[in-house]
């Protein structure tokens, strides 16, 4: 039986496939170089990086379904991925306080033997303007290490934001939507729970 690789090191992914009732079989990070290219538009990169992360797991496991994402933070054309340090993590949160931005979150699911399909969600999001003594409370919980746009939404910041358009689970970095529907049209079979 064909087993699901989540291509993902991010607990928040295992506990969204989790929320459709799905507990991957494997679970591992692809390792490839996310260096932005030259002029590179943000969806575009976006979809990159995820199809990049599923190919190279498809090399390792060419008979299982594979499910990878990738999620960033966009202001204007400008693409704010995972923050360096502290610094950097100021330098985003200060760009974004006050102002309205968007998170795009890649979605690509390989079946065994068929081409990867995928899907794109956007979220836009907006912010209160933050004070000084805000922004420095929030980078002493850590809460933007490892995270694209230097915040983790459904903690500490979560109470900053004015409005919210589009998928709460994209934000967070699986839209459950995009990736049922890609599951779904992929052949793999989803134990709802439901009598058949």
């Amino acid at each position: 039986m064909p087993r699901l690789v989540l291509g993902s090191s991010s607990p928040r992914r295992v506990d969204m496939l989790a929320q459709i009732g799905i507990t991957p079989d494997i679970i591992q990070g692809a390792d490839i170089d996310e260096t932005i290219h030259k002029g590179e538009l943000p969806e575009v990169y976006c979809l990159r990086v995820a199809l990049e992360k599923n190919a190279v797991l498809a090399t390792e496991y060419p008979d299982d379904f594979i499910v990878t994402a990738d999620t960033i933070g966009v202001l204007g054309r400008r693409i704010l991925g995972k923050p360096d340090d502290r610094a950097d993590a100021e330098r985003m949160i200060r760009l974004l306080s006050g102002r309205a931005h968007l998170i795009v979150t890649a979605v690509v699911v390989k079946a065994p033997g068929k081409k990867a399909a995928h899907r794109i969600n956007t979220t836009r999001l907006k912010f209160k303007r933050l004070s000084d003594p805000e922004i420095e409370t929030f980078l002493n919980t850590n809460d933007w290490v490892g995270c694209s746009g230097g915040y983790k939404f459904q903690q500490h910041m979560a109470q900053h934001v004015i409005s919210i358009a589009g998928s709460p689970s994209g934000i967070v970095g699986l839209p459950l939507y995009e990736t049922m529907q890609l599951l779904n049209g992929s052949g793999y079979k989803i134990d709802t729970g439901l009598p058949k």
